[in-house]
């Protein structure tokens, strides 16, 4: 994770060093959306607090994706409490990174957590915590772990994780709800944002377009989709997301083998069309930029 933040302080500097500095959890509220059927959307107001969780609640308990950070865990419950009375049976990470798995901490404590193997494996490596320095303890690790796919029956609901590789990272599973056509795809998704693509952790931007194409190609048009980041979406909005990716990476992967350099491609403004809808998030366009043309030109 000391990657993940050295990466976010050249591309992001003052949100980077924003989002290092202790959030003021008080000031952050949960509240959950109903999305389809007894699957709910989770997501947090306020300071930066982590990614959307998704929720199923029903009378053999409530399997959550994501887990958010441990401080607002209470919230979390509290929000679920809202919505049904049953225990957090499961947790499901669709990746490693801490804004994702850090509430793994507390909710691991009676929970089964479930991953990819490769997320088990960066978690022991690097922890559940921001910094990448505090080790995990022994109830943030994912229990089961997984390859390519693995189902979960509960409530009534089959629940799909998929693995897709070298995407955000190369740990990151989407979970399809198939009864209740809700999808959550974590970072492999970032809603009206630009997304970050962690390379140093496996991501490519060819994976993570080639993620999404596969996505669109498995589930129905009319499915609910939660994003990593950003407000409950559907399939349109992630074609035009992918859309994005791939008209925005090529018009860098073209300037890259015209010979010209991240920093004329910027000036050039080459994607400032891009600005008005995706550029208000942690990464703006000439960040987006750096980003594309870094894993692009790799050898």
């Amino acid at each position: 994770m000391r990657t993940l933040i050295a990466i976010l302080l050249v591309l992001a500097p003052a949100v980077a060093r924003a989002q290092m500095k202790k959030p003021d959890w008080s000031k952050t509220q949960i509240k959950a959306t109903k999305v389809a059927g007894s699957v709910y959307m989770l997501e947090g107001t306020g300071d930066f607090n982590g990614g959307n969780i998704g929720a199923l609640v029903g009378p053999d308990g409530i399997v959550i994706v994501d887990s958010k950070f441990a401080e607002l865990a209470p919230k979390v419950q509290a929000a679920l409490k809202t919505v049904g009375d049953k225990p957090v049976k499961y947790v499901i990470n669709t990746h490693f990174h801490g804004d994702h798995t850090n509430g793994n901490i507390v909710f691991g404590k009676t929970a089964t957590i479930i991953a990819h193997d490769n997320s088990r494996k960066r978690i022991l490596e690097a922890g559940v915590s921001m910094d990448g320095k505090t080790p995990a303890p022994p109830a943030a690790l994912p229990i089961i772990t997984f390859d390519n796919e693995v189902e979960v029956h509960l409530d009534g609901e089959d629940i799909r994780a998929i693995h897709f590789p070298a995407s955000h990272t190369d740990t990151d599973v989407v979970v399809w709800f198939t009864k209740a056509n809700v999808v959550h795809m974590g970072d492999d998704f970032f809603n009206g944002l630009y997304p970050f693509i962690d390379v140093e952790h496996g991501g490519s931007v060819k994976g993570y377009i080639a993620a999404v194409n596969a996505v669109l190609g498995k589930i129905p048009a009319d499915a609910k989709i939660i994003p990593g980041h950003g407000p409950l979406s559907n399939v349109p909005e992630l074609k035009a997301f992918v859309a994005m990716l791939e008209e925005s990476s090529g018009v860098v992967e073209a300037g890259i083998k015209a010979g010209k350099s991240a920093d004329q491609i910027k000036s050039e403004k080459l994607l400032a069309k891009y600005d008005d809808k995706w550029g208000h998030g942690f990464l703006k366009t000439d960040d987006f930029v750096e980003q594309l043309y870094r894993d692009l030109s790799r050898k």
